[in-house]
């Protein structure tokens, strides 16, 4: 009962709202105090029939949605200029905004070009332009790509709007076994393309290092077992079949070695697989459980989370010298532990007053901050510019994703249209 789709082929990207049931809203629940101000004016059109995209309009919702700027409203704008000689500061002035940004879109055949230009209005002057070409079915993305440039003009951080997320959705069906569908969509939700539907659950997906291949577990067969999964060609290969748990898979830095936990041998341990030969190491022997790895971003050691103290705590293993030591002493319960690429801060699950929160532990410090405030926080995955964290958490009886920004200060909502969204996974930065 499974339905395999192919992600990222050209057949399926024009299909790319196919199952609206997956599609994610966003609702910003809390903001920065002081946004900057910036009009995002309607890029012009250059080309037969209407824009594949209204490319303004997203990058005013990805800039809306990072909580640090506050677009003008188009209803408040005192002008449409596309090109420099068009715009009038005074207007921009008046409506007290700070940066102004235009453009054009244009297509030639199936190829589209986007050219914009970002102005400070204060100072009358272009601080940032830039041109953006790709398929004009990849309008969206070439979007979000102008968001990330005008992103990090502004705030000096990478920007993370022309990544991707996996998550999986599941559909109840009273008396009868629920549905999950393994989902892949953009950093906003939109485009949802359901690359796995079982009706088996499916588990902790994950992305290889260059967001060209995932991983996830299935229990399709009857039990667990990891899957890697190639993107652009949709071929599946199913890594393991051991009696017992077979989980938590996680790619190395380098996309050649996937750490996972195995209970073939008697309690579950980490193990390590060589993705060429497919040879294991077995990295922990405990008689606890050992479970949830997760790589340092240099590839030396790994953090996973162990109850061998008594109680579920975050503990680190070295590669080179195979000793493990404790990282987390704050509060009696720490789990699923995801590393910033900065490799200083980590995010994870907390327990709290009896409630589960997404807390981040800063290595160097040891300061350990509380973000959410929710009462069942789960698998918190980091953007890979460090900055957000998406989470699962439960609003009423569903489940849904949230975000939180590494500082707490900033908040969303993607609740699903329909059914329980969680396991949410955060890409790597995709090739261009």
């Amino acid at each position: 009962m499974k339905r395999l789709m192919l992600a990222i082929a050209p057949l399926l990207l024009a299909l790319a709202a196919l199952d609206a049931r997956a599609q994610l809203t966003i609702e910003i629940t809390q903001g920065m105090d002081n946004p900057t101000a910036i009009a995002v004016v309607p890029f012009a059109w250059q080309g037969s029939g209407t824009a594949p995209e209204d490319v303004a309009w997203v990058v005013d919702s990805d800039l809306a949605r990072s909580g640090q700027f506050a677009p003008v409203a188009r209803s408040d704008m005192l002008g449409r200029p596309s090109t420099q000689k068009d715009i009038f500061y005074r207007d921009w002035r008046a409506i007290e905004s700070e940066y102004l940004l235009i453009g054009r879109a244009s297509a030639e055949g199936a190829q589209m070009r986007i050219e914009y230009e970002l102005y400070d209005v204060n100072r009358q002057k272009m601080v940032h332009s830039g041109v953006e070409t790709g398929p004009a079915n990849e309008a969206r993305m070439l979007a979000h790509r102008v968001s990330d440039a005008v992103y990090e003009k502004l705030t000096g951080i990478t920007g993370a709007f022309a990544t991707r997320l996996l998550y999986v959705s599941v559909t109840r069906v009273p008396g009868g076994k629920d549905y999950y569908r393994l989902t892949l969509a953009d950093s906003d939700g939109a485009r949802p393309i359901v690359l796995l539907e079982s009706r088996e659950p499916v588990l902790a997906p994950g992305w290889s290092p260059d967001g060209s291949q995932i991983s996830y577990v299935s229990f399709e067969t009857g039990r667990p077992a990891i899957y890697r999964q190639n993107l652009a060609t949709g071929t599946r290969e199913q890594l393991t079949n051991f009696k017992g748990l077979n989980g938590a898979p996680a790619w190395s830095p380098d996309g050649n070695t996937m750490a996972m936990v195995l209970s073939k041998d008697g309690s579950p341990d980490i193990y390590l697989m060589n993705l060429s030969t497919k040879k294991l190491t077995r990295v922990t022997r405990h008689y606890a459980i050992d479970t949830e790895p997760t790589w340092m971003p240099d590839g030396r050691s790994l953090l996973f989370t162990s109850d061998r103290g008594g109680r579920p705590q975050i503990y680190r293993y070295d590669l080179r010298t195979g000793t493990t030591e404790r990282v987390t002493f704050e509060g009696g319960y720490n789990a699923r532990a995801r590393v910033a690429q900065d490799g200083r801060n980590v995010v994870m699950v907390h327990q709290q007053s009896g409630r589960f929160h997404i807390a981040i532990l800063d290595l160097v410090t040891n300061r350990l901050q509380v973000l959410t405030s929710t009462e069942l926080d789960e698998s918190p995955s980091i953007a890979p510019n460090g900055s957000m964290v998406l989470y699962a958490t439960k609003r009423g009886d569903r489940g849904i994703l949230a975000a939180v920004s590494v500082d707490g200060g900033v908040k969303f909502r993607l609740p699903s249209r329909e059914g329980d969204v969680r396991e949410p996974a955060w890409s790597p930065y995709m090739g261009r």
